[in-house]
């Protein structure tokens, strides 16, 4: 696939998304902002590498992420507005999160408690509604937290997600997950 992989132009359409700008890179593709030309509305595209889509681990893990996101609702963690493709392009379409990562909001000398209280308090709720879920996030950092500029925290990122569960998986509402029945939860994610 390679040299050959299509991937999203800016000012073009994907799906019913119209592609605005690229606003970030990440371990298994790119982010862009774009907006939802039928509801009208701008929307976060997570677009899948060329690799990601050629390895069938990789993609089972991308349709994970999107399927344990997609499950929680709660208002500190990311929304799932769907998991899509078109034209060879794999992506999830999600809530765009507007404020900083809290990598880059923690100052040099650390965050004043009151705000490092509110900030962790919230963490703490969305991490809590993915546990008694049944996923645990495996890669919560600086960087996949968001803070928005009225202190908003979002979990983002849950690419490295894990299902916990018996040999049958199960979904967030307690019913078998047959696609991940027979995909070991260890496979799913990789150093790096």
């Amino acid at each position: 696939m390679g040299g050959d992989h299509k991937r999203p132009v800016i000012g073009e359409m994907l799906a019913h998304y119209r592609v605005i700008e690229k606003i970030a890179r990440g371990g298994m593709g790119e982010i862009y902002l774009a907006e939802d030309t039928r509801l009208e509305r701008r929307v976060a595209l997570k677009v899948l590498s060329a690799e990601t889509v050629a390895n069938t681990e990789r993609l089972q893990r991308f349709r994970t992420e999107a399927k344990a996101i997609a499950a929680m609702n709660h208002p500190n963690i990311v929304t799932i507005h769907g998991v899509e493709e078109d034209g060879g392009i794999h992506f999830i379409a999600m809530e765009l999160v507007e404020g900083r990562t809290l990598r880059r909001l923690i100052p040099e000398g650390g965050l004043p408690l009151e705000e490092f209280f509110g900030i962790a308090e919230q963490l703490t709720e969305a991490v809590a509604v993915a546990h008694g879920r049944g996923i645990t996030h495996r890669d919560l950092k600086p960087d996949n937290v968001m803070v928005t500029p009225s202190g908003h925290v979002k979990v983002l990122d849950f690419g490295l997600a894990k299902l916990v569960g018996d040999s049958r998986e199960r979904s967030m509402d307690g019913s078998t997950v047959a696609g991940l029945a027979h995909v070991p939860s260890a496979r799913l994610t990789e150093d790096g």
